[in-house]
């Protein structure tokens, strides 16, 4: 089981995990060995996630989040396959600690008298350096 909050822990059998070859720089060890990491989360059919979490991490799993409600996370960072599990493991569970988190609720609010006064000050301002900047028209004679 992996702790995620006090009241969320997921079944490691819930998490799918793929070693695939890495890309990029790396030499031979890179065209031999798979030491990247694909972790894939189902999202929808998870028993261990509360429905307004489930919400929220498919939000915030972005393009990361397949049609089905799949959550896919790479991890490449590091050339052996251990640190690049572990490395999956920590982004999945930091972003549903972040899922868990309630969004605080927006409140209107409306800005003060000082704060209006200030605003109209500063446009009779530039209106009359504006207004200055104009150019003169000399009567006909």
């Amino acid at each position: 089981m992996i702790r995620i909050t006090p009241t969320i822990e997921i079944d490691e059998s819930e998490i799918q995990l793929d070693f695939i070859r890495a890309s990029g720089p790396g030499g031979q060890n890179v065209n031999k060995v798979a030491t990247a990491v694909q972790l894939r989360f189902d999202v929808n059919t998870s028993p261990s996630l509360p429905d307004n979490v489930r919400e929220r991490l498919i939000h915030l799993g972005g393009r990361r989040v397949t049609g089905n409600g799949v959550l896919i996370i790479d991890a490449r960072r590091f050339r052996t396959q251990e640190r690049n599990r572990q490395d999956a493991i920590t982004k999945l569970v930091e972003l549903i600690r972040t899922a868990a988190v309630k969004p605080k609720p927006r409140r209107k609010t409306r800005p003060s008298l000082a704060s209006k006064k200030r605003r109209v000050e500063i446009k009779r301002r530039h209106s009359t350096i504006k207004r200055l900047r104009r150019s003169v028209t000399h009567p006909e004679d």
